[in-house]
């Protein structure tokens, strides 16, 4: 353990903002797999809010710092790209 205050401090908000991404990172998971089960299933209502939700959480994840712009840019293209192809099928 460091033994500045300063120090302390940093590794107390470090730890704070890992928190906070891996909450982040693990909820765009979780809304992508969501979006892929409702195309698979055929449901393209469901699907569309579900896609919605995960351009959302990207463009939020980016504006925080949690996600740089190009990989949140790759995730919605690789989603968009697998949706459209379940439901073609």
């Amino acid at each position: 353990m460091a033994n500045i205050k300063s120090s302390k401090k940093r590794i107390l908000v470090a730890e704070r903002n890992r928190l906070r991404n891996v909450a982040a990172k693990s909820a765009i998971k979780t809304a992508i797999k969501k979006a892929l089960v409702s195309a698979q299933a055929k449901d393209t209502e469901n699907t569309a809010i579900n896609v919605n939700v995960v351009y959302k959480l990207c463009d939020k994840a980016v504006g925080k710092g949690i996600l740089h712009k190009n990989t949140a840019a790759r995730k919605k293209s690789r989603l968009t790209i697998a949706v459209n192809k379940l439901l073609s099928k």
